[in-house]
């Protein structure tokens, strides 16, 4: 007997006792976690297909551990501007040992047991909410004369940036005359990054030229 599960956005073939690592899940080792998303379900050699879902089917884990997955490196440079840009990125993980396929609206058995969700968000750091958000000149690529224009057209705080699309970037390119500043230097991703607490990407690439090491 086994199952189709989907959790993560990704889906999982499992069977009882089977160990599976999956994006991270909110709890400690020990917890009872039930994936009640079951996309397929084989028992006896008869397939269930869901609709999305199986009517009344259940997939109970034990949470094993929190892990994080390999270190991947992102590296960015940007050519003729003496810019360059190393981050590097660990998924966080869970470890959960697969303890049994439940059929007809059965809970699954044991301590804390609850529907599997995903881990919360960290809170954003408070250096977020202390920073002035009217700020545009820690966007990098935003001087002196383009932040009047954007001023002047309205657009005082990176709350407005990050909520840019695609046609408020073709737009205020063509009125402001950016000539594709905005894409090419990302202002959307880095208010969002400012938002989030993070430092202004300037003073990121100054402290590396003046190293000379990527960070």
């Amino acid at each position: 007997m086994f199952a189709v599960i989907k959790t993560g956005g990704k889906q999982y073939k499992v069977a009882a006792d089977d160990v599976i690592t999956i994006e991270r899940l909110a709890g400690g080792p020990g917890d009872v976690v039930a994936f009640e998303e079951v996309l397929m379900l084989v028992k006896d050699g008869a397939a269930e297909v869901g609709a999305p879902f199986v009517a009344g089917a259940t997939v109970a884990g034990e949470l094993v551990e929190q892990a994080r997955g390999p270190k991947v490196i992102a590296f960015k440079k940007r050519r003729r501007q003496n810019s360059k840009r190393k981050r590097g990125h660990r998924q966080e993980l869970s470890v959960v040992r697969i303890t049994e396929i439940l059929t007809g609206g059965a809970r699954p058995s044991g301590k804390k047991a609850a529907a599997a969700k995903p881990a919360k968000a960290k809170a954003a750091a408070p250096a977020a909410a202390a920073s002035d958000a009217s700020n545009l000149s820690l966007i990098s690529g935003i001087g002196p004369t383009i932040e009047k224009k954007l001023r002047a057209a309205g657009i005082n705080s990176w709350e407005q940036i990050a909520g840019w699309t695609e046609a408020d970037l073709a737009r205020y390119d063509e009125e402001l005359g950016l000539r594709g500043r905005a894409t090419r230097e990302e202002w959307v991703i880095q208010a969002k990054e400012l938002l989030a607490g993070k430092p202004p990407r300037a003073k990121i690439d100054q402290a590396e030229q003046k190293s000379g090491e990527d960070r």
